[in-house]
């Protein structure tokens, strides 16, 4: 179950345009934490199926090393350049690993429709091709927050924030 957003209620999406906007965009922040408690976060391409993110990440990385240690994760896909134009969601939870690490392509009916999108969507193949350095990552959010502020029905040429800096 997710968590309800508490807070922004004014502007945050509708379930219809958090899964429009998640599906639509490629690049999220992944960040993870680090066995001394300093956080990571980088850039990755994934995947949205409207409840669970889909990651494909080299498994030698930084990222992978701490997730072996501590499976919490937290997401951010944004955009916009104006304040308000600016939108997004974080999602928070649990990675888990899905297929074999690193991905060779053995069959795993759980990756087929996430393979082919990711495929699709980035690389505009049909199929996946698998290089044998990265595996899946599943996060099936256990708390969400969206924020759009083209809700606010600010008029243009507003400043860059609220307090004009």
């Amino acid at each position: 179950m997710t968590a309800t957003q508490r807070r922004g209620r004014r502007i945050m999406m509708t379930d219809a345009e958090r899964d429009a906007f998640l599906t639509e965009q490629r690049t999220c922040r992944v960040a993870t934490v680090a066995p001394d408690g300093h956080p990571h976060v980088g850039a990755l391409w994934y995947v949205w199926d409207g409840g669970a993110l889909w990651l494909y990440s080299i498994t030698r990385s930084l990222r992978w090393a701490h997730l072996r240690k501590d499976p919490r994760i937290a997401v951010v896909v944004d955009a916009g350049e104006e304040y308000g134009e600016l939108r997004g969601v974080e999602l928070r939870g649990t990675a888990a690993p899905v297929g074999e690490s690193p991905r060779t392509g053995e069959p795993c009916a759980e990756l087929e429709g996430v393979e082919r999108e990711f495929a699709r969507k980035n690389f505009a193949l049909e199929e996946m091709i698998h290089d044998g350095r990265h595996a899946w990552l599943r996060l099936v959010p256990e708390t969400i927050v969206s924020w759009d502020f083209r809700k606010l029905g600010l008029p243009s040429g507003q400043p860059t924030s609220p307090s004009g800096v």
